[in-house]
């Protein structure tokens, strides 16, 4: 945040000199802090510049370019606090800052004519070295790199110097290199002051005053680049002519057009956010009736099996009811026939006739109460069905809850109904088998049980077409469900991931493993060759279906089934060579990208994407998915709540 934006509201020109004192006493009063250590500087008012660490020079030339800018982008209160920080550079930091020097000896620049023409990259010109004649006739002198070390001595830090070569070799003269900045132009000018210092500049080279000695230096300009001689030749071929006012300008407009496009990008980036913004909202609505569809979906289901359970416990309840009654029906019945049997033995004795009759009787009772026997074993074994049946009821009413709490299966109704039929046609054997032809009340028995048995078959194929809608209705909600994951994974993945959930691209090879190893053993630029080869090589093995190191073991449990899991084969031969050619951290991304192939998509073998949770290493819900994004969408606003 800028130290001088406590308020926001700016000032007019007319304002401009006396805000600019009140900066300069909370300059003096050190309510800011300029002076950074002794040779190093910073400006108060430009936190947000990359360029923190100023001289004193450079400093001076910042605030004093700022305060007398001439741009509309620049704010009076801006142009006043440079304008406060030049003028206390100058009045108050000069003793330290700078030496007991002239300000004109210790700043060239500040006191250079900005409109003369200066050669460009800045070059210096050195004329009267001192040669001499080799064994071949040619001129030989001092090389440049001891001239640059001489200069750099001094306090020149020139880039490099070039001696100038003719047919007849070393001309005596050389081009002195300075780099392209405003640093580069203040050592060049030194360098030519100190040359004037001395008695050795440019003037005293031309002037006609006998025999000279020692170097001559200058700052080349427009008369040694349009000059005939070998300096001109090169000045032309290296530089160009300039003015300090036109690099300037020049650099501003740089300036002006990197603004400009930072700004399209900014235009760009919010648009893009809006879109996406827009593109949150309805995907946000669209799972909300989704979500909303299925819990109506789950409510209707619930409430259809509370149904059903409790209409087959009255069901079986009536069932038992009426297997009491048989059987006591039966035990009446038993009990006449062995008081009429006892009557009849009572009645042997009378006469021969009776006797006969009486042994008829006898006969057909003993038939009676063997068909009686029979009847109460099959009455027992029906018995022991129901008991039978009741046990599986209860069983299978319990498979069904885990069934509801589970939400994956739906509940077989009509096993229930099934077995409530073959319940009815077990009752309606008993019946038949008991049953006599001239007996009524067994003829009425059987016909409402058959009518039963048809009102239980009807309710059925009922029951059989709910079903049938129920599971419409689930499969296309699990649809529109894949639809809803699918349209979010494809939302996610432009959007730069900052938070806990994210799309994941499962069984994707992680590189950084190979080439930490491949850095312990190569330079950078190969290992980072070598490692992408490598990994290139290890996706092809990934992807290859003959290749499956996986092997199954028993899982240890009470129960009678035996299950069984696959897990990696640590002594398969490709994965064994790979750990102990590359170490653990390569084995351990290269079996963690094959178990989630293996996982996810065995038979495809490619990389898939999926949401998941980073924060609980696991597949994400839609429902966490969906928070996410709600979460950025938020955070998108607030920032642009901020930007406006």
């Amino acid at each position: 945040m800028d130290i001088s934006s406590g308020d926001d509201s700016d000032i007019s020109e007319s304002e401009m000199e006396e805000y600019e004192d009140k900066c300069y006493e909370k300059l003096k009063n050190g309510k800011h802090i300029v002076k950074v250590s002794e040779e190093t500087y910073t400006c108060p008012y430009c936190p947000k510049k990359k360029k923190q660490d100023y001289q004193y020079k450079d400093l001076l030339q910042h605030a004093s370019g700022v305060g007398h800018s001439n741009s509309d982008k620049r704010s009076a209160k801006e142009k006043a606090n440079h304008l406060a920080l030049a003028k206390f550079l100058e009045k108050d930091l000069v003793a330290v800052g700078s030496s007991s020097k002239p300000k004109s000896e210790e700043d060239p620049i500040s006191s250079c004519d900005h409109d003369e023409k200066i050669v460009w990259p800045w070059r210096g010109v050195v004329v009267n070295i001192p040669t001499r004649r080799s064994e071949d006739g040619r001129s030989v002198g001092e090389s440049g790199s001891k001239l640059r070390d001489e200069f750099i001595r001094r306090g020149f830090n020139p880039i490099r110097v070039l001696p100038l070569w003719n047919y007849r070799g070393h001309s005596g003269t050389a081009i002195v290199e300075f780099h392209k900045d405003w640093p580069g132009l203040h050592n060049a000018l030194s360098f030519e002051k100190a040359y004037e210092a001395d008695h050795h500049g440019k003037k005293d080279w031309c002037a006609n005053n006998g025999v000279k000695s020692g170097l001559y230096a200058w700052v080349a300009r427009a008369d040694d680049y349009n000059s005939s001689n070998i300096i001109g030749e090169h000045l032309r071929k290296t530089g160009n002519l300039k003015t300090i006012s036109e690099i300037m300008e020049e650099e501003a407009r740089k300036q002006e057009r990197l603004v400009s496009n930072l700004t399209n990008i900014i235009e760009t980036k919010y648009k893009h956010i809006q879109e996406m913004e827009a593109r949150c909202s309805e995907t946000t609505k669209s799972l909300n009736v989704l979500m909303e569809e299925k819990d109506n979906l789950l409510q209707a289901y619930n409430e259809e099996i509370k149904k059903i359970q409790l209409s087959a416990r009255e069901h079986f309840q009536r069932i038992l009811n009426d297997h009491e009654k048989l059987k006591l029906q039966l035990e009446t019945h038993k009990t006449d026939l062995e008081l009429r049997g006892a009557e009849l033995e009572k009645r042997e004795a009378l006469n021969e006739t009776e006797r006969k009759k009486l042994a008829e009787e006898l006969e057909q009772n003993a038939e009676q109460n063997s068909s009686l026997q029979l009847a109460a074993m099959e009455q027992k074994k029906a018995d022991e069905n129901v008991m039978k049946l009741a046990e599986d009821q209860k069983r299978k009413k319990e498979e069904l809850h885990n069934r509801i709490i589970q939400l994956e299966k739906q509940l077989d109704q009509k096993q229930a109904i099934e077995l409530e039929i073959e319940q009815l046609r077990g009752s309606l054997n008993v019946v038949r088998h008991m049953a006599d032809d001239d007996d009524k009340e067994f003829l009425e028995k059987m016909e409402a049980i058959l009518k039963e048995l048809r009102e239980k078959e009807a309710e059925l194929d009922d029951l059989e077409a709910l079903n049938q809608t129920l599971i419409v209705r689930e499969r296309k909600s699990n649809d529109e469900l894949q639809d809803a994951r699918k349209e979010l994974i494809s939302g996610l993945k432009e959007i730069s991931n900052r938070t806990d959930i994210g799309v994941k691209r499962m069984g994707e090879l992680d590189s950084k493993p190979f080439l930490e190893v491949m850095k312990r053993r190569y330079n950078e630029d190969q290992a980072e060759e070598r490692a992408s080869e490598l990994c290139s090589l290890w996706e092809e093995y990934l992807k290859d279906p003959d290749w499956h190191p996986f092997k199954r073991i028993k899982l240890e449990g009470e129960g009678e089934e035996e299950k069984y899991q696959e897990v990696i084969d640590e002594e398969d031969e490709k994965l064994r060579d790979l750990r102990n050619e590359m170490g653990p951290q390569v084995y351990e991304s290269v079996t963690s990208s094959i178990k989630e192939i293996n996982e996810y998509n065995p038979s495809g073998r490619y990389i898939i994407s999926e949401l998941w949770n980073y924060d609980k290493g696991r597949k994400a819900t839609l429902t966490e998915g969906v928070q996410a994004l709600l979460k950025l969408w938020n955070a998108a606003k607030r920032k642009r709540g901020i930007i406006i």
